[in-house]
């Protein structure tokens, strides 16, 4: 019964989020899903979290409890309420506005049907949402404290027109909130009709032994690991005005039943826009251990019982206001993710993950032919995923905090939604990181914009490579960006910061993502085949996973791959052809054994990883 109500909260997600992609005004929701549907109990705990992406789901709970918080027992049917603020309303960023509309059944408050999406304009310095120049959250837009948009079921026409007056898109969010209150209504339609299906007193138990039944799940998951200290370490190397060592460190210990992450070691807060709160910080770590352990364990708030996170005050991972957190679900929390996977490596090294590319594509806005202003994501330059133990890395699915939730747009609807003309998008070749399973390769992006922009840089990926490898694997390539004016003038384009340009040439080739176990082990037939398709040139082929083939690549050279393998592993390659390889030390590593005896060096567990 528990196994049949969690799915059937899940599907309830899932329908809302149909909803959202039919009805919303915006392509960034229509097209590319950048929203995310979930379920609460009545106590503000998340208990479904199925549709969207997980960075906007995980720390849910804490927009829910800042609710409650602030109406208390004035929550009545028909009302909605929205927030958007990070410090005053349990929220990532500014740019994701929560919509939260509690589900009464028989007069009672039974749960809440909420939908966290990512606005095209919110105000601020910049359009389109992110303004890299910011120095405390008043430069990032409207801040919304929990409110009430809704009141027993009748808009609040004042308070509407109040969001439209603080965006450069007002005929995008005014279908988009109606788009948003449609989505929860279905979700809280669908939630009210299974509370009464199951019946009063299973009913009133029904998200207790949920969230009972995920931390039994959770606990007995990480029995599992080994026992221990494990550390793990990533870092920016900007603040966005300037080079700076911006350092996610997290010692992680594995007791028999339960996690405790600190960041105590990590950086303070920056003076830029890359500043996590708590709400993300949380969301970040669940992502990662639910993404490291059992796949079928159930993701709700339950689950992240077990889990205890150290977050100083003040540090990068729990940001003191007024600081600007508005890259935050993307930098930082693509560190405390791979921060912590590094970590979770010593504890169970046959789970690990290998890191995914960072992100450099900007966001372009501009005016319309009608006179309105239009903001383009270059998601088509996506960076690529780590590889793991079963399968090579995907080759283009994004930032690692959508974990591949956030869709890639259709080439002919972009174009004809706006004003850009799409040269190239296809993979790379020699972008993902070698090892026994391959990180996913990145793209080569090109387009030409047609209009005057304003364009705002995000560059994380193209000074050093970001998708580190695992178990012997390599890192991935780093990213590049280029622009050129329609005369063929290079335009500068900085680490972080906007720039106005006229018509221009926009290309990108996107981070890959790190490799897993070591390149000579990998299958070399499958070597042939990446050579074939493009993925591997045939020099890297031979010089980093020592593979020889015929010369028309028809078969592999046997004999000659046989010699190659078993010779001391070359440290040198061709700088002409291949990028230089930085090493990456991935976990420092404490077990305990257990009363004394060996500790296992790989997990026990019996299900199947990833």
């Amino acid at each position: 019964m528990l196994a049949l109500m969690q799915k059937q909260l899940d599907h309830v997600t899932r329908q809302m989020g149909w909803v959202m992609m039919k009805t919303a005004r915006s392509p960034i929701f229509s097209q590319s899903h950048d929203f995310s549907c979930f379920i609460g109990d009545a106590d503000g705990a998340v208990a479904a979290q199925a549709d969207g992406i997980p960075i906007h789901t995980g720390g849910g709970g804490f927009a829910l409890r800042a609710l409650k918080a602030a109406f208390g027992p004035d929550i009545a049917d028909g009302d909605v309420f929205l927030s958007n603020d990070p410090y005053l309303a349990g929220n990532n960023h500014l740019a994701d506005w929560t919509m939260m509309r509690p589900v009464f059944v028989d007069g009672e408050l039974f749960g809440f049907s909420c939908n966290r999406a990512h606005q095209s304009d919110i105000g601020g310095g910049v359009a389109g949402t992110y303004n890299a120049t910011a120095r405390e959250i008043f430069h990032e837009g409207v801040r919304i404290p929990p409110l009430r948009i809704a009141e027993r079921g009748v808009m609040r026409e004042d308070i509407a027109r109040l969001l439209l007056a603080n965006t450069r898109c007002p005929d995008l969010l005014a279908g988009d909130l109606h788009a948003m209150l449609g989505s929860t209504k279905i979700g809280a339609e669908r939630l009210a009709a299974l509370a009464r299906e199951v019946g009063g007193n299973q009913a009133t138990r029904l998200f207790p032994n949920l969230l009972d039944y995920a931390e039994r799940r959770m606990r007995a998951q990480i029995a599992n690991l080994r026992r221990g200290r494990y550390s793990g370490t990533d870092m920016s190397d900007h603040d966005c005005f300037g080079e700076a060592s911006v350092t996610v460190q997290v010692a992680l210990t594995v007791e028999s039943d339960r996690l405790t992450f600190d960041f105590s070691g990590s950086s303070p807060q920056i003076a830029g826009f890359k500043n996590s709160p708590l709400a993300n910080t949380h969301s970040a770590v669940y992502l990662a251990v639910a993404t490291f352990l059992d796949q079928s364990l159930p993701r709700n708030e339950g689950a992240y019982r077990a889990i205890e996170i150290v977050a100083p005050e003040g540090s990068i991972v729990n940001a003191r206001p007024p600081a600007p957190v508005g890259f935050t679900t993307t930098h930082p929390a693509h560190e405390i993710i791979t921060a912590c996977w590094q970590a979770l490596t010593g504890a169970a090294p046959d789970r690990s993950c290998a890191g995914w590319g960072k992100s450099l594509h900007p966001v372009s806005a501009g005016a319309t032919a009608q006179g309105s202003v239009f903001v383009l994501y270059h998601w088509l330059g996506y960076p690529a995923a780590g590889a793991v133990a079963e399968r090579d890395g995907f080759n283009v699915l994004g930032t690692v905090n959508t974990l591949g939730g956030l869709v890639l747009p259709n080439v002919e609807d972009l174009e004809l939604s706006y004003p850009i003309e799409i040269r190239r998008q296809e993979f790379r070749t020699d972008g993902g990181g070698a090892g026994k399973m391959r990180g996913g390769t990145g793209v080569c992006y090109e387009a030409r914009q047609l209009v005057p922009t304003e364009t705002t840089f995000r560059d994380e990926a193209s000074r050093r490579p970001s998708g580190a490898g695992v178990l012997g694997g390599q890192p991935g390539a780093a990213g590049t960006i280029c622009c050129r004016a329609a005369d063929g003038a290079i335009i500068p384009t900085p680490a972080y910061g906007t720039v106005r340009c006229g018509p221009m040439e926009l290309s990108i080739a996107s981070a890959g993502g790190g490799g897993w176990g070591d390149p000579r082990e990998r299958d070399p037939e499958a070597v042939r085949r990446d050579v074939l398709d493009g993925f591997v040139s045939e020099e890297a082929a031979r010089i980093l996973y020592h593979v020889v083939l015929s010369p028309d690549l028809a078969v592999v050279d046997a004999d000659a791959t046989g010699r190659a393998r078993g010779k001391k592993h070359s440290t040198t390659t061709n700088s002409n052809t291949l990028e230089e390889i930085a090493g990456c030390e991935i976990s420092q590593q404490e077990p305990w054994p257990a009363h004394g005896t060996q500790v296992s060096l790989r997990p026990s567990s019996s299900s199947k990883p990833h």
